[in-house]
């Protein structure tokens, strides 16, 4: 499969599914047999999209709804008009990474989501992937060869990971030790092993640049994936969560800096704010000081035309944050 094309959300015509399925591993091909049209390039399931959008179409994270069941939390995007959004297994009753993943539990996912034409867009599969315990690592690369698995069965080709930290606690917490030679060879080691279960599987992985990382940047994002150079590994970019202490101010020449080394290689963006630098952003969209109309901007400009997904929201205020992305990308049609 031509690797420029494999990210563009479009839906696949039968004769590129039999194309691309004549190029993957055969258990990959395999599942894109069973699972049908996809909605993305780079994998099966979901609603299919007949066209390229014209515009980023706006999804969320589904825990964002708290419900009883998959389809309830479904029914409450679709009800927003949020027809894009990232799974995490939680939200089936399960653990973020779970050690086993029954088939027809992924089949209800994929059959869910159809049904009320909503896209999977992306399932979560952050471990810490820089953890100083190399059992730990391993471990999470286990799950993770159990959420690929699924994800054909699931209809979703995406996997959203992030590269983590040195903090034995919290992933997303930074540490000393996050800037040294020893965290950065750990990390590319392991996420090299996460594209090789990627490429087995036929899913891309989409790791996102965050402040309190060992990928603190997006010069760290591109030396990344330029280190393990495999097309199963994209990015996730979000404007909230890339200035260090004192960088606020020059928060334009970030994000340009950022969609210029990776914009090309962004499969998946998030859609959050920030206001302080030194960590990550954590607040609901429209609520802090993110340039929203640079950030849109920017994207657009570079061609990415994937979903833009809430996070860091309550429900109850998902209906503002939504219009108020709606307002930004108004000005971009």
């Amino acid at each position: 499969m031509d690797a420029s094309r494999q990210d563009r959300p479009a839906a696949w015509p039968r004769r590129a599914v039999l194309r691309a399925a004549a190029a993957m591993p055969p258990a990959a091909a395999a599942r894109l047999a069973l699972a049908g049209p996809a909605p993305y390039p780079d994998g099966p399931g979901g609603a299919r999209e007949e066209e390229p959008p014209a515009i980023m179409p706006i999804g969320i994270f589904l825990s964002v709804f708290s419900r009883p069941t998959v389809e309830a939390r479904l029914d409450a995007a679709k009800a927003l008009g949020l027809r894009h959004v990232q799974v995490g297994m939680d939200c089936v009753g399960l653990p973020k990474m779970p050690e086993k993943i029954a088939p027809e539990l992924a089949e209800r996912m994929r059959r869910a989501a159809a049904d009320r034409a909503v896209v999977l867009a992306s399932v979560d599969g952050t471990f810490n992937m820089s953890h100083p315990d190399a059992e730990h690592r391993r471990e999470g690369l286990r799950r993770l060869g159990v959420l690929a698995d699924a994800c054909g069965p699931m209809g979703t080709s995406r996997i959203h990971i992030c590269t983590g930290t040195r903090s034995r606690e919290h992933m997303w917490h930074g540490h000393p030790d996050n800037g040294t030679p020893e965290a950065w060879r750990d990390m590319v080691a392991c996420v090299r092993e996460a594209t090789r279960i990627a490429e087995r599987a036929g899913v891309t992985l989409a790791f996102e640049p965050e402040v309190n990382n060992v990928v603190d940047s997006a010069r760290k994002a591109r030396r990344l994936l330029d280190e393990v150079g495999s097309p199963r590994l994209k990015v996730t970019l979000d404007g909230a969560n890339l200035y260090h202490l004192g960088e606020l101010p020059r928060m334009r020449e970030i994000l340009e800096e950022a969609v210029s080394l990776v914009g090309k290689d962004t499969v998946l963006a998030h859609a959050k704010d920030v206001v302080r630098d030194g960590d990550a952003g954590d607040r609901p969209a429209g609520h802090g000081k993110l340039d929203y109309d640079s950030y849109l901007g920017l994207l657009h400009r570079c061609g990415y035309r994937g979903p833009l997904l809430l996070h860091s929201l309550s429900e109850d205020q998902a209906p503002g944050c939504a219009a108020f992305l709606r307002g930004r990308l108004a000005k971009l049609s």
